[in-house]
């Protein structure tokens, strides 16, 4: 079934998503402790689109094809880091289509645990160098219909990963999905040493265990998932009281937050498309 359209993190979602045909499905059971969801997009554009992602502490593992500018490429996958520290921006055009895992913040190292996750961070690297290689033109292959063949899909994905599922739990792994977790849930989550002083942790603990499992730092997804809910105001509203939402989100103040947030989307939320 497929999951929520809920779209923090997709920089102006509307234009986005009148281009592509986007969807979100759970994988499955033996899975969901690492993997958040599989994310599917397909194309077909007559002009060149440039999409920005804000993205979300996760490792993704991907699967493509496109005719962008390469003329028609081979199906090729590839595993990409936490893309820190600003917008991600990929062009699309032609046509094309993506089959990812978005795995949870924190849940990739099981899977590579000699590698701390930090090792993956802005990086993007062919999979086979990190897993098994498969048939990746199978795995992508749909047919037509409402669901596209996303069935065909997810049962591909799932018969791949399931095989490489670690053979037992990590503690760390857990902790740190968990700690991510709250910093998204939780507004009143605001300073690393607080959050620390709360797990019982120290500051240096918790600064190891996310360059270890999350690959970036406790303070980035503190900003981040900050900086994701003041873009889905600037885009869903247009009364925004940005001095109540700054005090809301922990900034010292408005100034605060307009520059986090100009510095990180590149326009101000006075010019951020309203849907």
């Amino acid at each position: 079934m497929a999951q929520d359209r809920d779209t923090r993190g997709i920089v102006d979602p509307s234009a986005l998503l009148t281009r592509v045909r986007f969807r979100r499905h759970a994988p499955a059971e033996a899975l969901r402790p690492y993997v958040e969801n599989y994310w599917f997009i397909d194309w077909d554009l007559p002009a060149p689109y440039a999409s920005h992602i804000l993205p979300h502490p996760s490792v993704n593992l991907t699967f493509q094809w496109d005719e962008y500018d390469k003329g028609t490429s081979p199906p090729y996958g590839e595993l990409t880091g936490v893309a820190a520290p600003g917008l991600y921006t990929r062009k699309i055009g032609g046509r094309g289509r993506v089959c990812g895992a978005k795995f949870w913040p924190g849940a990739f190292r099981p899977f590579v645990p000699e590698v701390p996750v930090a090792e993956w961070t802005g990086r993007a690297l062919a999979y086979e160098d990190v897993f098994p290689r498969t048939d990746v033109a199978a795995l992508l292959s749909g047919g037509p219909g409402p669901d596209g063949g996303d069935p065909a899909r997810i049962a591909a994905l799932d018969a791949y990963l399931l095989v490489l599922v670690p053979a037992g739990p990590d503690p760390a792994a857990e902790l740190a999905r968990g700690l991510v977790a709250r910093i998204r849930a939780e507004r009143a989550v605001r300073r690393v040493a607080d959050l620390a002083r709360a797990e019982g942790m120290s500051v240096r603990s918790l600064q190891r265990l996310f360059t270890g499992y999350v690959g970036v730092s406790p303070k980035w997804c503190i900003l981040r998932y900050r900086i994701h809910e003041a873009v889905e105001a600037a885009g869903t509203r247009t009364d925004v009281d940005w001095a109540a939402l700054a005090a809301d989100l922990g900034y010292a103040d408005q100034a605060h937050l307009v520059r986090d947030f100009t510095s990180t989307v590149g326009v101000p939320p006075t010019a951020y498309p309203t849907s």
